[in-house]
């Protein structure tokens, strides 16, 4: 783990981009393995890591957020009814195919029985999710959450992603993740798990301040969006150290960006999808960088978008949308 800044790789001519995966049969049992689709195995391998960081042995509630939920489960449980004329079908396939899986599994693998939730908000899910962990917490329900996202690809919806277009065509790669003129994204996957507690302990990374969330924005309302935000937590642009942007490399997408840049002249100006790719809780990446910025106070090289450094970094903003759709604010601060 103390390596992995250090090999952060931007990634810029592949159309899809694979999670780069550990070795599951030091986490899972060899018998489990092969039941489990790799948003399964992704999940809990990570639910496993944030857990034994935060000491923590059972959660007081899991929340998980995800797009498109386990769709290499979906795609063969629609294959077997094609292929088997809709008869002498197993469940199994079925019954792992549902989004809340993941949920599910983590939970029999801790015997945890506690509030058991996951959210499917097309590219919103994990801020979603923690903004219910956040209440729960403020309420005084839970005190310990357990909160992740997790996508995985599968290979005919990258087939369709590739004909409606959102997949960039192969002869406008490599990306320029700043400075696209064309449409389409790099598909990514991958899983990123959180635990959210009431109390600040010394293995706390970040301190997850407020989320906002608007399903629609027009592009001029971009910057009232943001400062109206950031007015509500008593704080204005200066304030922000770094703001980490969701550059994607689809020129329709990105202009909100470019929008919201104009107005952190001081700030560190950070972008992650080069690393990621795009998928629905690409967030959870930014999320998990944001959190070790702040823990270490240094921000890797390969993010930096402006040659602005900060002495200190208090405060980090990330923006993310998908397409256009579901912009979130997420406002988090040094633990």
């Amino acid at each position: 783990m103390k390596f992995f800044f250090q090999n952060l790789k931007p990634e810029t001519s592949s159309q899809v981009l694979k999670a780069v995966e550990p070795l599951y049969k030091e986490f899972i049992p060899p018998a489990m393995i092969r039941r489990m689709s790799k948003t399964v195995k992704m999940s809990s391998v990570v639910s496993q890591f944030a857990l034994k960081e935060a000491g923590i042995k059972n959660p007081d509630a899991i929340i998980v957020g995800t797009g498109i939920g386990c769709s290499q489960d979906s795609e063969k449980f629609l294959k077997n009814v094609l292929d088997n004329n809709e008869e002498f079908l197993t469940p199994t396939y079925f019954i792992q195919s549902t989004h809340n899986t993941v949920a599910g599994q983590i939970a029999l693998g801790l015997q945890c029985h506690a509030y058991n939730f996951t959210y499917v908000n097309t590219s919103s899910s994990l801020e979603f999710s923690f903004l219910d962990a956040k209440l729960q917490i403020n309420d005084g329900e839970a005190e310990n959450i357990l909160v992740g996202s997790t996508d995985e690809q599968t290979d005919r919806t990258m087939e369709l992603y590739k004909l409606n277009k959102t997949i960039k065509k192969e002869e406008n790669l490599p990306v320029n993740y700043l400075n696209s003129t064309t449409e389409g994204v790099i598909w990514g996957e991958g899983a990123s798990f959180f635990v959210l507690g009431k109390d600040k302990t010394e293995n706390s990374y970040a301190q997850l301040k407020d989320i906002q969330i608007s399903n629609r924005l027009d592009l001029d309302e971009t910057q009232q969006f943001i400062e109206d935000f950031l007015a509500k937590n008593n704080l204005s642009t200066q304030d922000i150290d770094a703001v980490i942007l969701g550059f994607s490399g689809d020129t329709k997408a990105d202009v909100y960006y470019i929008k919201a840049m104009d107005l952190f002249e001081n700030s560190a100006l950070l972008y992650y999808k080069h690393l990621s790719g795009e998928f629905n809780t690409a967030s959870g990446f930014s999320t998990f960088m944001a959190c070790h910025i702040l823990k270490k106070q240094e921000i890797p090289e390969v993010m930096v978008i402006n040659d602005l450094t900060k002495n200190e970094v208090k405060n980090i903003l990330l923006y993310n949308h998908l397409g256009g759709n579901d912009h979130s604010l997420v406002l988090l601060g040094k633990a």
